[in-house]
C-alpha cells in the first residue's frame, strides 16, 4: 500500500470543535464533567445572589452601628500584618538557605516547612496556655523576681497583635517554599555578573534576586492572606472581630441567613481583591532570567554571621513548630484529664470518615473534570474547570453559607415530597447527615486534588490517546486502561492532600456538622473555648500528627535538592 493510500489518522481526543457547537459535542463524559463543575460553583453563585436580596435592613443597621467598622478595620490590619510578616520571614529564610552556607543549613532547608502541619487555631491554644497569666512563662517570672500582677506588664497574646503573630508563624512556609524555588531557579551567572560589577551580596539581593522572585513571593503572600481570611478558630478564640466571626454571629446569634450571606459576599470581595493584587504584581513583573540554570555558589558564613543565620532560621522553626508540638505532647502525656478514651476514638472515626469520603469524591471529580478538559478543551470545559477550582480561594465560612442556603431549601422540598409520595418521615435527607458537609468540603478542597491530577495528566503525551483510539478504545476505556495506571502516584498524592486539609478544616465543619457529630477540629475548638486546654490537647496533637504526613513527602523532596510539590 502506498503512502497516498493510507487512511487518514483519527483525530486525537483533544481535537474537538470550539465555539457554539462545543456544547453539542461534549459527549456523555464531557457532559457529566461539565455538570459536576457547575454543581461545585453553586455555593459561590448562592452567596453572590444574596447581595441583592433585601429584608436585612435591621440586621445591617445593627451591624453597621456596632461591629461592621471593626470587621473592616481588623481584617485590613490583620492582612497587612500577616502579609509583611510572612514576606519578611519567608523571603529572609529562603535567601539564607539558598545563597549562604552555615551550620545546620541542610536541616533548616527542609525543617522550615514544618509549621504548616500546625493549624493556626491549634497554635493559638498552645501559646495561650504558655503565655497567659497562670501559664508557665508568667508564673516563672513572678517566682524568679518576686513580682505581683501590678509589678510588671506582659503583652496579651489574645489580641489582634497576637493573632498576627500566630498567623505569621504558621503561614510563612508558603512564602518560603515559593521564594526558595524562585531563588534556586535563578541563573547563577546573573549573580556572578552582579558581583563582577561591584554589587555586594546585599545589593545583589535587592537588585537582582528579589525582582526576579517577586511574582513567586507575591503568590506566596496571597496564599497566606487567603488562609488568614479563611480562619475562624484563631480570631474567634482571640476575640478579634473579622468578617468570619461576623458571619458566624449573624447566622447563629442573630438568625439572619441573608445577612450572613451578604457578609460572606463582602469577605469574598476581600479574597478577589487579594487575587487581583497578586495577578497585578505578577503581570507587571517584566524581569526574565534567560541564562543557564546553574546554581550560584553559596557564600560561606563564619563566626557571628553564621550564629545570626542559625538564629534567624531557628526562631521561626521553634516558634512555629517546636514549642506548639512540645506543649501539646506534654499536656497530652501528663494531664490527668487528657482525652485518650472512647471519646477520642469516636472523634477520630468521625474525622477519618469525613476526610476519607471527601478525599475519594474530590479526587474522582478532579479526574472527571481534568479528563473532560483533556478531551474537550473548548470554552465550556475551560470555564467549568476554572469555576470548579474557585473553592480553595474561598473561606470555609463563605462556602458553608453558600451550601446551606440552597441545600436547606432543597432538603425541605425533598423531605416534603418523600413524605407525600412514599409516606416517609425520616427527617432531613441532606443536611440531617454529613452529605451537605461532604459537599461543602469537596467544594472547598477540590482545587488541591485538581492540581495533582492536572499535573499528572499533563505528563501523559497525547500520542498515547491517539494510539489507544487507533486500537479501538473509547474515551472511557482509554481512561481506565491507559491513564489510570499512569496516574496512580498523582491520585494518591491528591487523596493525601485533601484528606489532611479536611482533617484540619474548622469553619465549614463547625457551621454545617449535623447534631452530635464532632470531629477532632471541632472538639479542640470547643474545649479550648471553654478553657479546657489539657482536654483539647489530644485532638489538637492528633491533627498536627496527621498534618505531618504530606510534609514528610515535601521534606524528602527538598532534602533531595528538588522543589517542593505545588499545593
Amino acid at each position: 500500500m502506498t503512502a497516498n493510500a493510507l487512511p487518514a489518522a483519527p483525530p486525537p481526543f483533544a481535537a474537538r470543535p470550539r465555539g457554539s457547537s462545543a456544547f453539542r459535542r461534549l459527549g456523555l463524559l464531557g457532559g457529566v464533567a461539565l455538570l459536576a463543575a457547575l454543581l461545585l460553583g453553586v455555593p459561590v453563585l448562592a452567596v453572590v445572589a444574596h447581595v441583592f436580596i433585601g429584608g436585612t435592613g435591621g440586621t445591617w443597621a445593627h451591624l453597621a452601628a456596632t461591629v461592621l467598622p471593626d470587621y473592616i478595620r481588623s481584617t485590613l490590619v490583620l492582612c497587612a500584618g500577616v502579609g509583611m510578616g510572612t514576606a519578611a520571614i519567608g523571603v529572609g529564610a529562603a535567601w539564607l538557605v539558598t545563597r549562604h552556607d552555615f551550620p545546620l543549613r541542610r536541616t533548616f532547608e527542609w525543617a522550615l516547612v514544618l509549621p504548616l502541619a500546625v493549624p493556626a487555631y491549634v497554635m493559638a491554644y498552645t501559646y495561650t496556655d504558655l503565655l497567659q497569666f497562670v501559664g508557665p512563662v508568667q508564673t516563672a517570672l513572678r517566682e524568679a523576681f518576686g513580682w505581683t500582677r501590678a509589678d510588671y506588664w506582659f503583652p496579651d497574646v489574645r489580641s489582634l497583635g497576637g493573632a498576627i503573630v500566630m498567623f505569621v508563624l504558621v503561614l510563612y512556609p508558603y512564602v518560603y517554599l515559593l521564594a526558595r524555588t524562585a531563588f534556586l531557579e535563578r541563573a547563577g551567572g546573573m549573580l556572578e555578573v552582579g558581583a563582577s560589577l561591584g554589587l555586594s551580596p546585599w545589593r545583589s539581593f535587592w537588585r537582582v534576586s528579589l525582582p526576579l522572585a517577586r511574582p513567586a513571593i507575591a503568590a506566596g503572600v496571597a496564599l497566606a492572606l487567603m488562609e488568614t481570611l479563611a480562619d475562624f478558630g484563631t480570631v474567634s478564640y482571640f476575640a478579634v472581630q473579622t468578617f468570619t466571626t461576623g458571619i458566624y454571629r449573624a447566622w447563629f446569634s442573630l438568625g439572619d441567613r441573608v445577612a450572613a450571606a451578604q457578609l460572606a459576599a463582602a469577605l469574598l470581595g476581600f479574597v478577589v481583591l487579594i487575587l487581583a493584587l497578586e495577578r497585578l504584581s505578577r503581570g507587571r513583573a517584566r524581569f526574565a532570567d534567560k541564562g543557564a540554570r546553574r546554581p550560584a555558589a553559596r557564600l560561606p558564613l563564619r563566626g557571628a554571621a553564621a550564629a545570626l543565620a542559625v538564629l534567624a532560621c531557628a526562631l521561626p522553626l521553634i516558634g512555629g513548630f517546636g514549642l506548639p508540638a512540645g506543649v501539646l505532647l506534654h499536656m497530652a502525656l501528663t494531664a490527668g484529664d487528657a482525652q485518650w478514651g472512647p471519646r477520642f476514638i469516636e472523634l477520630a472515626r468521625n474525622s477519618v470518615v469525613l476526610a476519607g469520603l471527601t478525599a475519594v469524591l474530590a479526587v474522582a471529580l478532579a479526574l472527571l473534570i481534568g479528563y473532560g478538559l483533556r478531551l474537550h478543551p473548548g470554552a465550556p470545559m475551560r470555564w467549568s474547570h476554572r469555576v470548579a477550582a474557585l473553592g480553595y480561594a474561598l473561606p470555609g465560612s463563605v462556602i458553608a453559607v453558600g451550601v446551606l442556603i440552597p441545600v436547606t431549601r432543597l432538603d425541605v422540598a425533598l423531605t416534603g415530597w418523600l413524605e407525600q409520595a412514599l409516606g416517609w418521615s425520616g427527617g432531613l435527607v441532606l443536611s440531617g447527615g454529613i452529605a451537605a458537609l461532604v459537599y461543602a468540603c469537596v467544594v472547598r478542597f477540590l482545587t488541591a486534588a485538581m492540581h495533582s491530577v492536572d499535573a499528572g495528566l499533563a505528563r501523559i503525551t497525547p500520542h498515547m490517546d491517539d494510539a489507544a483510539r487507533s486500537l479501538g478504545h473509547g474515551a472511557a476505556a482509554t481512561l481506565r486502561r491507559v491513564h489510570l495506571p499512569l496516574l496512580r502516584g498523582s491520585l494518591l498524592t491528591a487523596v493525601l492532600l485533601v484528606f489532611i486539609d479536611v482533617m484540619k478544616e474548622l469553619p465549614a465543619t463547625l457551621v454545617m456538622r449535623p447534631f452530635n457529630f464532632d470531629t477532632l477540629a471541632t472538639q479542640a475548638y470547643t474545649l479550648a473555648s471553654d478553657e479546657r486546654l489539657a482536654e483539647a490537647s489530644t485532638a489538637a496533637l492528633a491533627i498536627v500528627a496527621v498534618g505531618l504526613l504530606p510534609l514528610i513527602l515535601i521534606c524528602r523532596q527538598i532534602a533531595r535538592g528538588g522543589s517542593a510539590p505545588a499545593h
